[in-house]
């Protein structure tokens, strides 16, 4: 597959830009020709393409999501694709000496839930709810929000298991509401991606089936200009199953295994 220019003329946001697989997307999106806005508390430092419309947005923050798509519609008129990246909860996960990510709930920090769930499912449905406006009426759009096998299997702990079936339930959801409008919800589910944190503890991990960031970008790219994106939503996919469907491998030409419920 072609990726250049493959998206000229189509507008894109993606939340969470500022590292990991929401800044290789944001990047990819644009390398396709997107006029690409890219959402971050720290988008001002990323390593992103200066044609990049760089816009610090709280994605929990009602008022601040309505200005940036009021933005977007004041400059562009239109919105094409939407990626929710946007996470909480992943900081301090050394408390006090103890390392809290995979304690049982009762003992997991109450921090921990809030940031899930207002970094992650809020601000999912926030910007998802405001892109609906400008989709639904041209009749055309996509909504990926990037989660987890954690939504089937318990991986981590339980809040992130809830905050990951929360924001598939909200994909599922939304899907039925938008699809007589012609706009595609899904939920794309990365393997293990080499982000800045995973790169740090690369001594530790085995990255032979591992992704670099961008290759997600180029899921959603190749998913954006599919003209029969709609049969796919409301769906569950599988980043490299995408990526081998649709015949394109990772920007170092390897084709990372489409890991399954058993493998993770």
């Amino acid at each position: 597959m072609n990726f250049h220019r493959l998206l000229e003329g189509k507008v894109a946001l993606v939340t969470g830009a500022s590292r990991g697989v929401g800044r290789g997307v944001a990047a990819v999106l644009a390398e396709c020709g997107a006029t690409v806005y890219a959402t971050g508390r720290t988008i001002d430092g990323a390593d992103l393409d200066p044609l990049v419309i760089r816009v610090r947005c709280d994605g929990a923050d009602a008022a601040e999501v309505d200005r940036l798509f009021e933005r977007i519609e004041a400059e562009q008129g239109r919105l094409d694709v939407l990626v929710n990246s946007a996470w909480g909860g992943y900081e301090r996960m050394m408390e006090d000496g103890v390392f809290t990510w995979g304690l049982p709930f009762w003992q997991q920090p109450a921090w921990r839930w809030e940031a899930m769930m207002d970094a992650g499912v809020r601000a999912a449905f926030l910007a998802s709810r405001r892109a609906a406006m400008l989709m639904v009426p041209a009749r055309t759009g996509l909504i990926a929000s990037i989660s987890h096998w954690a939504a089937q299997k318990r991986i981590g702990n339980a809040i992130y298991g809830v905050s990951k079936a929360a924001t598939d339930k909200l994909i599922a959801d939304i899907a039925v509401e938008l699809e007589p409008h012609g706009v595609t919800a899904v939920s794309i589910y990365p393997g293990m991606v080499r982000t800045e944190a995973v790169m740090a503890a690369a001594a530790y991990l085995d990255l032979s089936n591992s992704e670099s960031p961008e290759f997600t970008g180029r899921v959603v790219a190749a998913l954006a200009a599919d003209p029969n994106q709609l049969a796919k939503t409301g769906q569950v996919l599988v980043g490299a199953a995408l990526a081998a469907e649709y015949g394109f491998a990772d920007i170092d030409g390897r084709q990372p295994r489409p890991l399954t419920i058993a493998d993770v």
